[in-house]
């Protein structure tokens, strides 16, 4: 490396907390991300990631919505209050309205639907608004997609309670259970 390369690096990279269960993942996007400018620490699960955070105090983090069977919204809530002006982006393979508002409410920064690239989850680490070039659907979303959001919004509202969201929802707890096992529809 050259003389002017070694001046024009950062004295210290900024610290990103990546909290994803998915092995495999994790380790992807770390060394993705590390390659991009990132100290990176990485945890499976919220109560590593806690420990971490309190320990690092990063400046950044990417949190998957589900860690194992805790909800990485938690993590937000913790991040923001220990890290105040954190940027934070949720991963979730099962976006949802509901869960997108309820992260920015939290103090995430942006929200990303998997499957993503690191260079995706550092562009949405840097914005501070939406993005207007993205237009709104043409069709409205199919009943089956208007059912997906409406549950996940009474589960959010239930804190993760199934027996409770159920009740809620005048259906049966073995019935939920089915539904929130099948990816919602896109449109």
């Amino acid at each position: 490396m050259t003389q002017f390369a070694t001046q024009s690096l950062p004295e210290t990279l900024p610290t990103l907390l990546l909290a994803e269960d998915d092995e495999i993942f994790r380790h992807v996007l770390a060394r993705a991300l590390t390659q991009r400018g990132y100290d990176v620490i990485a945890a499976k699960d919220l109560t590593e990631a806690s420990e971490l955070a309190e320990a690092r105090r990063p400046t950044h983090a990417v949190v998957d919505l589900r860690l194992g069977e805790d909800s990485g919204l938690e993590l937000i809530d913790r991040l923001t209050r220990l890290s105040p002006g954190i940027r934070a982006v949720i991963l979730t393979g099962y976006a949802s309205i509901a869960t997108a508002v309820e992260a920015i409410k939290l103090g995430a920064t942006y929200y990303l639907t998997k499957p993503v690239d690191a260079d995706e989850v550092v562009a949405a680490l840097h914005r501070d608004t939406g993005d207007p070039a993205i237009s709104p659907a043409e069709r409205p979303c199919s009943v089956k997609r208007l059912e997906w959001e409406h549950i996940q919004q009474v589960l959010q509202q239930c804190n993760g309670n199934i027996s409770e969201t159920a009740r809620k929802l005048g259906m049966h707890r073995r019935t939920l259970q089915r539904k929130l096992q099948k990816r919602p529809v896109r449109h």
